[in-house]
């Protein structure tokens, strides 16, 4: 009895405040905004239940499943290019360089400039900058805007986002190198292994868990990426670049759809929440006991 007192006490000291929070802040809020997708509500007040009409018209809607594809192409490929890019980053300040501080601090600085300035920045570039660079000196890949067409101005907001997001990940990869013993890769020296085979047998099954994280951390952004969308490309041209976030705030504020602009921010947060629980559980797999 004393002990279960103990551990009770310590629930209630320790435990307690944080899952008020959590059911305050998270699992309130969710659970009503769930109820409101069975309701037509109005973004003020509902009078009657629709059942899942407003999850019908979801689905029914040509443009969320446009939008559907092209964020799926977004997080695919910035999923990759982020990591292969901080990982390479990575390697590159942890290999005893003399200013590779000074290469870090470089590196990490635009994750620390906010989405929106970055994407006012980077519109200037492709639509101003980079055009007047290319009629000058006869470049063939920027003589109109990128942002003017669907395809370039997907691979814009991809450059964006990866310029902003590498230099974060590149922290999360460092901390992975660095906790490697240097027992661990001195052996694979003495047994004769090359610096890209002890790279590949070594040091990246040592560090899956800087994977598992920074993999984790790059899929939630790529869903939930709304302010560079809104700053660079504004969902233009004719609404073929928006990203599902902003796809479901135009609905929402702008076209006033409050009951479908709700459903389809919970099937976001089911496709998030699904593929999240199975690319951890594929990178905890993955994973090397030390």
């Amino acid at each position: 009895m004393l002990f279960r007192s103990k551990e009770l006490k310590k629930f209630t000291i320790f435990g307690a405040f944080p899952l008020a929070v959590f059911l305050v802040v998270l699992a309130v809020p969710f659970g009503q905004g769930l109820f409101l997708t069975f309701t037509n509500w109005d973004g003020f007040e509902y009078d009657k239940f629709t059942g899942l009409d407003n999850y019908v018209k979801s689905f029914q809607d040509p443009t969320f499943w446009a939008t559907l594809v092209f964020t799926a192409k977004f997080v695919i490929v910035s999923l990759v290019l982020i990591n292969v890019v901080a990982f390479g980053l990575a390697l590159l300040v942890t290999a005893k360089l003399r200013s590779s501080n000074i290469f870090r601090t470089f590196f990490f600085i635009p994750n620390l400039i906010g989405g929106v300035v970055l994407g006012v920045i980077w519109q200037f570039i492709f639509n101003t900058a980079l055009v007047s660079m290319s009629q000058k000196f006869s470049w063939p890949f920027f003589q109109s805007s990128w942002l003017n067409d669907t395809g370039t101005a997907f691979w814009a907001l991809i450059i964006v986002t990866v310029w902003q997001s590498s230099g974060y990940m590149m922290i999360i990869y460092i901390t992975g190198l660095i906790s490697i013993e240097q027992d661990v890769l001195e052996a694979a020296r003495v047994d004769g292994a090359s610096p890209l085979r002890t790279l590949w047998s070594v040091k990246m099954p040592l560090m899956a868990q800087a994977f598992t994280i920074a993999l984790f951390l790059t899929l939630r952004g790529g869903f939930m990426a709304y302010d560079v969308n809104v700053a660079l490309t504004g969902g233009g041209p004719f609404r073929t670049t928006e990203l599902i976030s902003m796809h479901i705030f135009q609905d929402a504020f702008a076209f006033g759809n409050f009951g479908t602009g709700q459903s389809k921010a919970v099937l976001m947060f089911l496709l998030v929440a699904v593929t999240a629980l199975v690319q951890v559980s594929v990178s905890k797999r993955m994973e090397v006991q030390r």
